[in-house]
């Protein structure tokens, strides 16, 4: 399919500015940065495809335990409603703490806004180790309206995962599938701390946090010394 494509240099030679007043090197370099953007377009749809081309992850034999929105108890193939995809993202906010992460805290607001669209779609659950009531009461804190929280039951998730360690807790961003009347793996973030890149956080591509994505269109970009918090 590539070898169809027009190259990315003749597409952006199409530019027209929208401003007037550009100066001959800005000019010059729009337009090759925009060739550069429709170049990372296109191969951000080859890892789309890469991704969806997986094959049949690992079962999940072990029986894991929740208690959902109205405090049942059910399995991880409970949390899938009528979807036949799940995506969970586990966060920093177990038992222990005495609020949650502030990234975390970051990325499910930004997600909240979306959820109604997302839950068309696939199931969409956020996973912790602290009861779900204490869960909805930060949400209700935080405005969210959309997002369903889960209480995982024990340790042995988080644990499995890796999730807890002396230092503390992880997330996880995983999705599921259904098979059946079983559960697969089909993705999850791998990318950690020891994959980091110099001088940078470890973080997936696509960045889907909202927060650094918005920041990397920006001159200063993503401050390295920063970090959102709960409260300015």
């Amino acid at each position: 399919m590539d070898e169809q494509l027009t190259a990315a240099a003749d597409m952006a030679a199409h530019r027209q500015p929208a401003f007037p007043g550009e100066s001959a090197d800005y000019a010059k370099a729009r337009q090759q940065l925009l060739a550069a953007e429709i170049e990372f377009r296109r191969h951000m749809t080859r890892l789309t495809a890469q991704r969806q081309a997986l094959p049949p992850g690992p079962l999940i034999t072990k029986d894991y335990r929740f208690k959902d929105e109205q405090s049942f108890e059910v399995g991880l193939i409970d949390l899938f409603g009528d979807k036949d995809v799940l995506v969970s993202y586990y966060w920093m906010f177990g038992p222990e703490r005495e609020r949650p992460c502030p990234m975390c805290t970051n990325w499910i607001g930004a997600v909240d806004g979306n959820a109604s669209d997302i839950k068309q779609r696939v199931a969409y659950k956020i996973l912790s180790r602290s009861p779900v009531e204490r869960q909805f009461a930060f949400a209700q804190e935080r405005g969210w309206r959309n997002t369903d929280f889960i209480q995982t039951i024990g340790d042995d998730y988080a644990r499995d995962l890796d999730l807890l360690q002396p230092d503390g807790e992880y997330p996880a961003l995983i999705v599921y599938r259904r098979d059946g009347d079983q559960v697969r793996l089909f993705w999850m973030s791998e990318m950690g701390r020891e994959m980091a890149d110099p001088g940078q956080d470890p973080r997936d591509a696509p960045d889907i946090a909202a927060l650094w994505s918005i920041l990397d269109l920006t001159p200063q970009g993503r401050p390295a010394d920063w970090y959102p918090k709960l409260r300015y």
